[in-house]
């Protein structure tokens, strides 16, 4: 990506984006997640296609003649850290950038591959969810 790709992509997720952790899974700690909502299928797609992963998916429209079709652009797990390692000097808000920097340095350090937490390491994991919910 061109630095300007950057700077466009932070901006999206500045304007349009969230960045978040999300449980995807009943039994599995909340995950990092960078999503944009748009009604242009165009942006998400060239997103998909400069970003190289993530998914389009559509929102479901409960009232149609009152509003667009609208899509999300949805990274999860470790592709949306590596998203955000790219875009996060591009941020401008502050929020997000905080947001960012916190899953960027901390995630991977409190995640345990196979799952199985000491209770001082899930103390740290609950308290780090904690902290990010607060931004």
């Amino acid at each position: 990506m061109t630095p300007q790709e950057k700077a466009y992509i932070a901006g999206i997720i500045d304007g349009e984006g969230s960045i978040m952790l999300i449980h995807f899974h009943k039994n599995q700690f909340p995950a990092p997640c960078v999503s944009v909502a748009s009604v242009s299928i165009e942006l998400l797609r060239w997103l998909q296609d400069t970003i190289g992963y993530g998914v389009i998916k559509n929102k479901k429209n409960y009232a149609p003649y009152k509003h667009q079709h609208s899509y999300t652009y949805i990274i999860k797990y470790n592709e949306a850290i590596n998203l955000l390692e790219i875009v996060e000097p591009y941020l401008v808000i502050n929020q997000k950038k905080l947001r960012a920097k916190m899953i960027i340095s901390q995630y991977k350090l409190l995640t345990i591959r196979n799952g199985r937490y000491s209770k001082e390491q899930l103390d740290l994991k609950r308290q780090f969810y904690e902290e990010f919910m607060e931004l």
